[in-house]
């Protein structure tokens, strides 16, 4: 299977994957797979992240694959598929949870990595779980406004704030090699970032990597995280609400999207084995520019997974 010619067809035109690869439900032997997760019963304030898969598609057909000044594209490099979506219920976070662990643990069985499209944050949780299960504990570079290490609330024990203080405590992270960045806002309780600090995990604040900018906070990345299997979790509430107002609980005062694709342009010097990008809520999208940005978000993980694996044929 290949991807659709777009000299041929026009990227509006059929079936919307993403970035116009091949449709495979059940891969075999690939290096990353892309799997949706249309759910948001997790979400405290703003739903609509179930939509989140299906728009980021969409505009996903305006990427090439092939980056200005970067030698091969992403898939003369990596062999990539579109699964589909995990059939989730939206009425229990319990059966939901264990479904998108059971699929996602399934697609890690034959196949190198995936990138999963939220979807609420809470599903990172299964991801971290199938992961883990395969690699051991792993490290994290997580981009967020928020740490999302609370605990329960309101009777949800998987909500979307909660994913990493269940990883910690699951023991499917290190946090003692886990990178929170650009967190920000408000939060409920002046202790809220005490449980990740507390575990040892490093937290660079929206303010602090504006001071630092995208190349130190890069290098800060690189020394932490060092040679360990990671896993880049981006939540696209990370970004200034500026550029990418559809999501459930934006944050003013974020970085820029230029400054979070210029970060994630570290990842090829990591050892990346599974990413996610969550929280893109389409009834909250202006003309599809958080869509747009999630999915070059996604596009960037995919060239980075390329170039970790394949360093002597690429440039950074």
């Amino acid at each position: 299977m290949d991807r659709i010619d777009t000299t041929v067809s026009p990227r509006y035109a059929q079936i919307p994957t993403f970035m116009r690869l091949p449709h495979d439900p059940a891969p075999h032997g690939k290096d990353v797979v892309v799997i949706g997760a249309p759910y948001d019963g997790g979400t405290s304030y703003r739903p609509g992240a179930r939509f989140g898969p299906r728009a980021v598609r969409g505009e996903s057909g305006l990427i090439h694959g092939v980056g200005i000044d970067r030698g091969p594209g992403t898939f003369d490099l990596i062999d990539c598929v579109d699964a589909g979506d995990i059939d989730l219920t939206p009425f229990n976070m319990h059966i939901a949870m264990a479904t998108a662990q059971e699929r996602l643990s399934g697609l890690l069985a034959d196949n190198a990595a995936f990138l999963m499209l939220g979807g609420d944050h809470s599903l990172t949780l299964a991801a971290l779980r199938a992961v883990a299960a395969r690699h051991g504990p792993v490290a994290v570079l997580h981009l967020d406004a928020h740490s999302d290490t609370n605990p329960a609330v309101y009777g949800g024990e998987y909500h979307h704030g909660t994913p990493f203080r269940h990883a910690i405590e699951e023991k499917l992270v290190d946090p003692l090699r886990t990178v929170q960045i650009g967190i920000r806002g408000h939060n409920p309780r002046p202790d809220s970032l005490d449980y990740a600090r507390g575990h040892g995990v490093r937290i660079v604040t929206s303010d602090e990597f504006c001071a630092l900018g995208p190349e130190d906070a890069g290098r800060l990345v690189r020394s932490l995280l060092d040679d360990a299997p990671v896993y880049v979790s981006v939540d696209v509430d990370v970004v200034d609400p500026a550029f990418a107002p559809g999501t459930g609980t934006p944050a003013p005062g974020g970085p820029t999207s230029r400054e979070v694709l210029a970060l994630l342009r570290h990842v090829g010097a990591l050892q990346p084995v599974g990413f996610d990008v969550m929280e893109v809520s389409p009834p909250y999208d202006h003309g599809g520019i958080t869509s747009l940005l999630a999915s070059e978000i996604g596009a960037e993980l995919l060239f980075q997974y390329a170039r970790a694996h394949t360093r002597e044929r690429t440039s950074p």
